[in-house]
C-alpha cells in the first residue's frame, strides 16, 4: 500500500500533504528573523513582566555574548537549563543557541539524584538554575563536570527597584528559597549587564547541528537523551503550522502556556510555532496554583490555549473560571495524556471551542499527529502532520493493514537521531525500515485517523508526565525492608494514572509512610507511589520475570 498516497488523498482541503522544511537554517534562524519582523510585539509574559521580541532578541544577544567572553564553552558543549516558565527560559535557551550550546532541558521538579544523572550523562559543563532549586544543585555539582553556574531568581526580568523587592519577598516572607552556597556561581542579571558589553560572534548552526538533548526514559528505567537537530525542530514547527488551519494569524495570537517549556510539548509550541508567528506567550509558572491561574487568565484576551486532560479538568472545577470572557479563544490543543470524550464535552459547553487532540513523543519533537480544528475526531489523535508517515505492525514487525491494531511507527524529518551515546538502545528503537517504533499500540482507520487502542510499553503517565516501571522498582527494591516489587498505573481522576507498587516485604514491620518518604527522598513527586499493596508473591513467568501486565489488569478489573 503506498501509504503517502493514502494520506494524500485523507488532508483537508486547502492543507498541504507536505512543506518545504528547508525555510529556516536553524532554530537560531527561525529566532533571528522572528525577533526582527515581530520587533515591537510582545513575545512573553511571566510574574507581571512582559518582553518583546526586541528585549527577548537583545537579553538573548547579551547572554550569546557572556557565554562566548565569558566561559570557555564551545559549539557542541552541554549547558542545562533548570527553571519553571519564566521570561528568562527563552532568553537562556536562544542565547545558548546563538553560542552554539546544546540545550539540556531540566526538569526542576528533579531530585538530587535524577539531577546528578542527567548532568552526567548529558557531560553538561553549565547550569542555569532558578535560585528556588540552587540547594539540590550544591548537593550535585561536586560530582559532576560542571564548570559554570548561572542562577536566576524570580523577578529577574523586572526593573532593579521592582526585581530586589519582588525577590526579597520570595525569598525572606514566602520562604520559597531554601539557603544554598555557590560561591562560584553568577547572578542572571549580573552576567546579562556584563554580556551587553561584549561582543558577540553569532554561531551558525546547520540543521544537522544538535539543538537539544531532551530526556525522556526508557523501558530501561535510565533517563536517556533524545537528540533533537535544529532540522527535527525546524521541521516539526513548520509540519504543525498547516494543520492548524486558519487558527494563526501571525502577530495577533495570544496563548496561555500551563505546560513547562522545559518539556518537549511546550518548549516546541510556544518557544518554536508560536514564536515563529510572533505570537505572545502567557507564561504560567505554577499551574496547580487554579486560583492564580485564573486570576492571570482574567488579564488577557487570549485567543489560544494549550494544556491536557487533567489540567482541563481542574480549571473547569473552579467557578471564576466558568465565568471568563472566551470570546476570543478559537483553539485549544491537547497532548502528553489521552483526553476523555467527557473533558472534551465539558470544555467545549463552557468555552465554545473544541479540543484538537494531537499526539507526540519526546523522540520526534514532538508532534506526531494533531486534529485539524475544522475536522476533529473525538477519541481519535487525529491525522499524520505534514511530511509525516505513520504504519502498524504486528510482533514480528511485519506491516499490517488498515483497521488493524498493532505498534505505531512513525518516519518523517522530526524523528530524533537517536539516544546521547546509546547506538544500541537506538538500533532497537527503529524498524530495519527506518521507522520510530512508539511502543503504543494503534489502529489507522480507513479515513486516516488514528486511534491509541493501548501502550506496549509498561510506561505510566501521570498528568501527562512519563514514569518508567524500573525506575520507582528502583528505588522501592533497594529500601533494605523490601524483597521485591512491581510497579503499574492505576486509573486515577485527578492524575490520569498514578502509580501502584506491590511489593513483598522482606521484614514485616515495613510501613506505607515510611515507603512513601523513602520514595520522595528519592523521586521526583508525580513518580512517587501512591498506594502500595503488600503480597506474599507477584506472579512470575517460568523464567522468573515479573508479569506487571497481570498485576495491571487485576487493578483494571477493580475500576471497571
Amino acid at each position: 500500500m503506498d501509504l503517502e498516497q493514502f494520506y494524500q488523498d485523507k488532508y483537508p482541503p486547502g492543507v498541504p500533504r507536505n512543506v518545504d522544511l528547508n525555510q529556516y537554517k536553524s532554530m537560531v534562524d527561525v529566532f533571528d528573523k522572528s525577533v526582527k519582523k515581530f520587533a515591537d510585539k510582545p513575545a512573553f509574559s511571566a510574574v507581571g513582566v512582559t518582553l518583546t521580541y526586541k528585549q527577548l532578541d537583545e537579553l538573548a544577544r547579551d547572554f550569546a555574548a557572556w557565554l562566548q567572553n565569558k566561559t570557555n564553552l564551545k559549539p557542541g558543549d552541554r549547558i542545562a537549563v533548570q527553571m519553571p516558565n519564566l521570561t528568562q527560559y527563552p532568553v537562556v535557551v536562544y542565547g545558548a543557541m546563538r553560542a552554539g550550546l546544546v540545550v539540556v532541558n531540566t526538569n526542576p521538579l528533579y531530585t538530587t539524584r535524577e539531577m546528578e544523572h542527567q548532568f552526567n550523562d548529558s557531560g553538561a559543563k553549565a547550569l542555569v538554575i532558578l535560585a528556588n532549586m540552587a540547594a539540590n544543585a550544591e548537593k550535585v555539582l561536586p560530582h559532576t563536570g560542571i564548570e559554570h553556574v548561572i542562577v536566576t531568581e524570580l523577578a529577574d526580568m523586572h526593573s532593579p527597584l521592582k526585581r530586589t523587592l519582588m525577590n526579597a519577598a520570595v525569598k525572606h516572607l514566602k520562604k520559597m528559597v531554601p539557603a544554598y552556597n555557590l560561591p562560584q556561581a553568577h547572578k542572571l542579571p549580573a552576567v546579562l549587564a556584563a554580556g551587553a558589553k561584549e561582543k558577540l560572534n553569532p554561531a551558525q548552526p546547520t540543521q544537522d547541528d544538535l539543538a537539544v538533548l531532551q530526556y525522556t526514559g526508557g523501558t530501561t528505567g535510565v533517563a536517556k537523551g533524545a537528540m533533537l537537530t535544529h532540522g527535527n525542530l525546524v521541521a516539526n514547527l513548520l509540519q504543525t503550522r498547516p494543520l492548524l488551519e486558519d487558527k494563526v494569524v501571525e502577530g495577533e495570537e495570544v496563548m496561555i502556556a500551563p505546560l513547562p517549556l522545559y518539556h518537549i510539548y511546550s518548549f516546541t509550541l510556544n518557544c518554536g510555532i508560536m514564536l515563529e508567528a510572533g505570537g505572545h506567550n502567557i507564561l504560567i509558572p505554577n499551574p496547580r496554583d487554579i486560583p492564580a491561574f485564573v486570576k492571570e487568565l482574567k488579564n488577557h484576551k487570549f485567543t489560544s490555549f494549550v494544556g491536557l486532560n487533567t489540567l482541563f479538568n481542574g480549571l473547569m472545577a473552579n467557578e471564576d473560571f466558568r465565568k471568563l470572557d472566551f470570546s476570543h479563544l478559537k483553539m485549544t490543543s491537547s497532548g502528553g495524556m489521552a483526553l476523555t470524550s467527557a473533558t472534551a464535552k465539558r470544555w467545549q459547553e463552557i468555552t465554545g471551542v473544541e479540543i484538537s487532540e494531537g499526539y507526540g513523543l519526546t523522540e520526534t519533537s514532538p508532534v506526531v499527529t494533531f486534529n485539524p480544528p475544522s475536522a476533529i475526531q473525538l477519541g481519535t489523535i487525529g491525522l499524520p502532520i505534514c511530511n509525516t508517515i505513520c504504519k502498524t505492525i504486528d510482533e514480528d514487525g511485519k506491516d499490517l493493514p488498515l483497521g488493524e491494531a498493532g505498534e505505531l511507527c512513525v518516519k518523517g524529518p522530526q524523528v530524533m537521531r537517536g539516544y546521547w551515546q546509546r547506538p544500541e538502545e537506538t538500533q532497537k528503537s527503529f524498524t530495519e525500515d527506518g521507522y520510530l517504533k512508539t511502543g503504543d499500540v494503534a489502529l489507522i482507520q480507513e479515513d486516516g485517523y488514528i486511534r491509541i487502542v493501548d501502550r506496549k510499553k509498561d510506561m505510566i503517565i501521570v498528568s501527562g508526565f512519563n514514569v518508567y516501571p524500573n525506575e520507582v522498582e528502583d528505588v522501592v527494591s533497594s529500601h533494605p525492608k523490601v524483597l521485591e516489587c512491581a510497579a503499574v498505573g492505576i486509573p486515577d481522576e485527578k492524575s490520569g494514572e498514578a502509580v501502584k507498587v506491590f511489593l513483598v516485604p522482606s521484614d514485616p514491620s515495613l510501613k506505607d509512610d515510611e515507603l512513601k518518604e523513602f520514595c520522595r527522598e528519592r523521586l521526583t513527586a508525580y513518580k512517587v507511589p501512591k498506594t502500595f499493596e503488600v503480597r506474599e508473591e507477584l506472579p512470575k513467568t517460568n523464567v522468573g520475570k515479573i508479569l506487571r501486565r497481570e498485576l495491571r489488569d487485576e487493578e483494571l478489573k477493580k475500576h471497571q
